[in-house]
């Protein structure tokens, strides 16, 4: 395994609702939005999302789908995804932006202790978001 390079190809992250949020992503990040894939024996759905620099999310569904009980801030498996946006200015004009729409801001616009200036909010369906330079 020594000679094995790895890069991330994609995330995949489920959501019930995924017209809901496939159509948030498109409307605040820009993505490119593939064609539907279902896989009707299994009631797979997903969409893959291609961000401006390449890199991929995949949003996807089933009908089996369970819920989280998402009733500690912290619990192992948890997750957020961050976005770079080039800027202190742009990420305090996208957290405005953000609030303005209604999602629940979490900390920030601000200089964490490791130097990153970000915001955090939570999306669609509870995903945690960061927004960085």
């Amino acid at each position: 395994m020594d000679n094995i390079t790895f890069n991330v190809e994609h995330i995949g992250v489920y959501f019930h609702d995924l017209e809901k949020a496939r159509d948030f992503f498109e409307k605040y990040f820009q993505v490119k939005v593939s064609n539907l894939y279902h896989n009707k024996a299994t009631t797979f759905k997903s969409y893959f999302l291609t961000f401006a620099n390449g890199a991929r999310l995949e949003i996807m569904t089933r009908d089996n789908l369970e819920s989280c009980m998402f009733d500690k801030a912290y619990y192992a498996g948890s997750f957020h995804i961050a976005f770079s946006v080039g800027s202190k200015e742009a990420v305090d004009n996208f957290t405005k932006s953000i609030m303005n729409a209604g999602f629940k801001v979490t900390s920030g616009p601000r200089t964490t202790g490791d130097g990153y200036y970000e915001s955090c909010f939570i999306g669609p369906e509870g995903i945690s978001i960061e927004i960085t330079v």
